[in-house]
């Protein structure tokens, strides 16, 4: 016959299996809870987005405060607001990437990863761009980039990158194909410093194929007007793809003005010769959106005179 002891033994390890199955439920509640908010978040922020746009708020003068900065950062380097793309890296492996920001990312049972991807995943519950999110990545918590094109296949801005040893004479006559037009092109020294990324921003959003085909006339301009101008020193335009992917997000680019890389004058706009402007914010805020009239009027033109280079397309890098 069993001890006292022993009886107390097996009551009490009974006991604690009932405590932590307990435990268990209630975390698995709590997390099913957390998917549930965070859907919720972003069906909200999609509803307050569709009031911003439908009543704009222009953003004047150059900002003093951190909440007027990331103002005029939202209204230039917008794009996507109901999912955002994170950086992240392996210290094992040395591997790095950009994922969506989920609130299953990774959660046993349900999320898919890696052999379902975000994009077609049946239990998505992506973050929405926030306040927040944009001043960790101002403040150099994280390293956040943006989805260029809107699920309409619009685009708020259109980039190009340049990305080999000839990159600054490149992107110089990148930009001046631009203002020659009339277009405002702010150039940003690339993260790693050994690159650029030449933006033009819009006062609404505009068809993504009209937008590529501005970047891809001002290609060809550049082409003409410094001949050593090769499409090896010409990356891509984001948003890269005319139409959006099915099951995906169309490519990303990495915001710009991260903390970390501009302590060594990265991921900062920079003058014709190549330096830093003193005051990033003073110079974005002089910044002149193009209206979509201009840009359709300008491509028109150039399609008329057949002056539009054909450019490749990318596909989805998510």
């Amino acid at each position: 016959m069993p001890s006292d002891d022993t009886i107390a033994a097996v009551v009490t390890a009974e006991a604690l299996r009932a405590a932590i199955a307990q435990a268990e439920a209630r975390k698995a509640a709590l997390t099913t809870a957390l998917g549930q908010t965070s859907v919720e978040i972003a069906g909200l922020v999609r509803q307050l987005e569709k009031l911003e746009d439908a009543r704009p708020t222009p953003v004047t003068g150059v900002p003093a405060t951190p909440s007027a900065k990331i103002a005029l950062f939202r209204r230039l380097f917008r794009g996507r607001t109901d999912v955002w793309p994170r950086l992240w890296w392996s210290a094992h492996t040395g591997k790095k990437g950009y994922a969506p920001v989920c609130g299953n990312d990774w959660r046993p049972g349900v999320c898919g990863k890696p052999k379902v991807k975000c994009g077609v995943c049946q239990n998505q519950a992506f973050l929405p761009v926030t306040d927040a999110v944009l001043q960790d990545h101002l403040q150099g918590r994280h390293v956040a980039g943006v989805y260029a094109m809107l699920p309409d296949e619009t685009c708020w801005f259109l980039a190009a990158d340049f990305d080999d040893a000839q990159w600054q004479g490149d992107v110089q006559a990148f930009a001046e194909a631009g203002r020659s037009k009339g277009i405002d092109v702010a150039v940003e020294r690339s993260r790693s410093g050994n690159g650029a990324h030449a933006w033009i921003f819009f006062e609404e959003p505009v068809p993504a194929v009209t937008a590529r085909k501005l970047g891809s006339l001002l290609i060809t301009a550049a082409c003409a007007n410094r001949p050593t101008l090769s499409l090896q020193s010409y990356d891509r335009l984001f948003p890269s793809q005319d139409t959006m992917p099915k099951g995906g997000f169309g490519n990303l680019i990495a915001l710009p003005l991260q903390h970390t890389p501009r302590v060594a004058g990265n991921s900062a706009f920079i003058d014709n010769s190549g330096l830093p402007h003193r005051d990033q914010w003073a110079y974005l805020s002089e910044i002149q959106m193009l209206a979509r009239a201009g840009l359709e009027t300008i491509v028109q033109a150039a399609e008329r005179d057949d002056a539009v280079l054909g450019l490749p397309l990318w596909h989805d890098a998510e």
